[in-house]
């Protein structure tokens, strides 16, 4: 709204015979149509390119704009802005301003900070935790009533059923190696097999079983 204004204000094509109110409208068509083809742009480079280096990604947006905003204005100036054919700028004009603003509309994005990435939702066992709990749990292991939360900085005993525990460490995800234990898959290190045994190395150096009951899970899973 604020750019529509300034440019019907600043009137860079001179709109021949427009009142201030159709070149405030003219304006605001404009940019619409300026917006709708940056968030095009933004998409194509995203779909297409997600890993490209930011620059590049920024150059091929100018570039996708250029291309798809010089001749949208060019039409747009011609039918509702010149009344003749020889007043409408060239098309190479409208290239340069296509360019500007991309390379403006770039400059801008990347000055004002984005939107707050929302954050991942945490494990309900947390809140059987110690509060301001942020350590990695690598693994949780039954003992009668109470199940053990080992994490890479130690042990923490919750009273616990073993089923409700492991439901409670959504969304993290890991799987059950023997009726006492389960492992969170990150913090599996290594398979180790010895006299027809397996067992999962995890990365704090435990040695966890893995018990006929859940090696085919485990193998569909594509973990041993």
């Amino acid at each position: 709204m604020f750019l529509s204004l300034l440019a019907s204000i600043s009137d860079p094509f001179g709109g021949h015979g427009m009142s201030f109110g159709q070149r405030f409208l003219f304006w605001l068509l404009v940019m619409g149509v300026a917006g709708g083809i940056a968030r095009l742009s933004h998409s194509v480079v995203e779909r297409h390119a997600p890993g490209a280096a930011l620059l590049r990604k920024d150059l091929l947006i100018v570039i996708l704009v250029t291309l798809l905003f010089t001749p949208a204005l060019w039409v747009l100036i011609r039918l509702l802005a010149m009344p003749t054919a020889d007043a409408a700028p060239d098309v190479w004009s409208m290239a340069r301003y296509g360019t500007i603003f991309a390379s403006g509309l770039i400059i801008l994005r990347r000055g004002l900070p984005g939107p707050a990435e929302p954050e991942p939702p945490q494990p309900r066992i947390y809140k059987r935790l110690p509060e301001g709990f942020s350590e990695q749990i690598l693994r949780l292991t039954v003992r009668d009533h109470y199940v053990d939360v080992v994490t890479d900085q130690g042990i923490h005993t919750i009273r616990s059923r073993f089923g409700d525990a492991i439901d409670e460490m959504a969304p993290i995800s890991g799987h059950c190696t023997h009726r006492s234990h389960w492992v969170t898959d990150a913090a599996i290190e290594s398979v180790e097999r010895s006299g027809g045994k397996i067992h999962l190395r995890l990365t704090n150096g435990d040695l966890i079983p893995v018990s006929r009951k859940y090696r085919p899970g485990l193998e569909e899973a594509g973990i041993v």
